[in-house]
């Protein structure tokens, strides 16, 4: 095995999952388990992680909801075999699909029109004319984007969505006006919740729902503070990040 494909045997959610990863490149953090967390679902439910690497936002979302069916697509081929190996691994094989490809393209991969009740998204979502691209290309891929992928990505999720099926997808704070403006011709009901390093800081990541079909914006949650004011990891992020619990944009009723 080269360094390139090295993996590491890696535990998240306080041991609940373990998850194979590449040892370079992009790897599982606190935003895919945000994005599960942030996700609703009801058992029998079908959820489709767009982007989803090698399981972690979407294994993480099984794993919190028994009986919800979840497909994950990634358009890398390793990590989408990776991806089905996680799945095996930590007993979810039988309602956890893997498909490699581009969901810009999801008629393509055998996903039906209207059929999903739920996707999750962290879509790459550096514009490399502002931001430092990374030599990894892995990392690259992940992270780096053009201006209209979001659009695309909303796009493919409007086509695979059920009437008032949600979507729901981490971004960056700074241009949290790019993902209202994408939302707008198809979403509604949008809820956003902030993820604050700490209380007085300004925020770094939104987390956003919205409703196909739905109409307009709703009051933004409470934010998430990570980080206490020593520093230490917050009750309500340890809540999350360890403890598998999910936040309030995942309890909101659908309708």
């Amino acid at each position: 095995m080269t360094a390139e494909t090295e993996t590491t045997d890696d535990a998240v959610l306080g041991g609940r999952l373990r998850l194979l990863q590449p040892r370079r490149g992009h790897r599982v953090g606190h935003d895919a388990i945000l994005l599960a967390a942030a996700t609703g679902g009801r058992p029998g439910e079908m959820a489709i992680d767009f982007g989803a690497g090698i399981g972690g936002a979407g294994l993480a979302l099984a794993w919190r909801v028994p009986g919800l069916r979840v497909t994950l697509v990634e358009i890398d081929p390793a990590l989408a075999a990776l991806a089905r190996e996680n799945a095996g691994r930590n007993g979810m094989g039988e309602r956890v699909q893997v498909i490699a490809g581009n969901v810009e393209d999801v008629a393509a991969l055998g996903l039906a029109q209207a059929s999903a009740d739920r996707v999750l998204m962290n879509p790459p979502f550096n514009d490399p004319a502002s931001q430092q691209s990374s030599p990894d290309a892995g990392r690259r891929l992940a992270h780096v984007a053009d201006g209209d992928l979001l659009a695309r990505w909303l796009a493919s999720a409007a086509w695979v969505l059920k009437p008032r099926g949600t979507v729901t997808l981490i971004w960056r704070a700074a241009v949290r006006d790019a993902v209202l403006v994408a939302l707008a011709p198809v979403f509604g009901n949008i809820t956003v919740m902030e993820v604050r390093p700490r209380l007085e800081a300004e925020a770094i990541r939104i987390l956003v729902r919205a409703v196909k079909g739905g109409a307009g914006r709703l009051p933004d949650l409470g934010p998430l503070v990570l980080n206490d004011d020593a520093g230490k990891p917050s009750a309500a992020a340890e809540a999350v990040l360890r403890e598998a619990m999910p936040l309030a944009l995942a309890g909101q009723d659908a309708g």
